[in-house]
């Protein structure tokens, strides 16, 4: 029986989950919900592939993901039947049809993160779980000038955790930039692929500079000294969000702008 592959645009709160791979002894996490809902919308077995796996408490706006299935179902049956089936915390905001050759995570080219932080001295409440917090005041202007010692192609051996499983650590970022907002902090970053944590350990690099630790050129020092133990704090994850993805306009993926909800 003939088999469709068919993409999904997919977005959720971190918060409920242990991240956004299957484990061990039945945690709750992303795929593992998305998979059930999509298997009995199927009535198959389903198992999906990402465009960029995310830890535990990170969030996702324009997730991308794809499956192959035999079941014959339209646009809205893929949506609105396993949004009825998952986990409050995720939704399913467009399904698509695509050629056997797309591949979530091997045919994308970018890919963009933002890094949200609340900046003052009292704790959030309505958005605990969903930024991170400094209390100490932070220099935008000073983190977005050692951002751009970050820019380009470059081994980021320094900025991946030191489980990172990637065979090289060389990647090219496109932007970074770093812009406030009252009272919060907005780090935007793409990049064509990103290694372990390396978002994180970014921003706790920045924080550290934008707080006055650090001097602007530390992140320079700290690219070229190619060791993870010279990085410093890898920041929290919730304040992380995984904003995007890009393909190449073959593939036909939908542009869809993810939720303005997000600072």
């Amino acid at each position: 029986m003939k088999t469709t592959r068919i993409a999904l645009g997919v977005e959720y709160d971190g918060r409920p989950f242990c991240g956004w791979q299957v484990q061990k002894g039945n945690l709750p996490t992303v795929q593992g919900s998305l998979e059930v809902g999509l298997s009995r919308v199927a009535d198959e077995p389903i198992k999906v592939v990402c465009a960029g796996r995310t830890d535990t408490g990170v969030h996702a706006c324009a997730q991308v993901v794809h499956f192959d299935t035999h079941a014959q179902r339209d646009e809205r049956a893929w949506v609105c039947g396993v949004n009825s089936n998952i986990d409050k915390s995720i939704s399913v905001v467009w399904a698509s049809p695509v050629s056997e050759d797309f591949h979530a995570r091997f045919s994308a080219t970018r890919r963009r993160y933002r890094y949200v932080i609340a900046n003052r001295r009292v704790r959030p409440s309505f958005a605990a779980g969903r930024v991170s917090w400094e209390p100490r005041l932070l220099d935008e202007g000073r983190m977005q000038q050692a951002a751009s010692h970050l820019l380009g192609e470059h081994d980021f051996n320094s900025y991946r955790a030191v489980a990172c499983q990637a065979h090289s650590p060389v990647r090219t970022l496109h932007r970074l930039d770093v812009r406030r907002k009252q009272d919060l902090v907005i780090i935007d970053i793409e990049a064509n692929a990103f290694l372990h944590h390396m978002v994180r350990n970014i921003a706790g690099v920045l924080m550290a500079i934008g707080a006055g630790e650090r001097a602007e050129d530390w992140s320079r020092e700290v690219l070229e000294a190619r060791d993870r133990r010279l990085g410093g704090v890898t920041a929290p994850p919730h304040g992380l969000y995984f904003m995007s993805v890009g393909y190449p306009s073959e593939f036909g993926i939908p542009q869809v702008s993810p939720t303005q909800l997000v600072w």
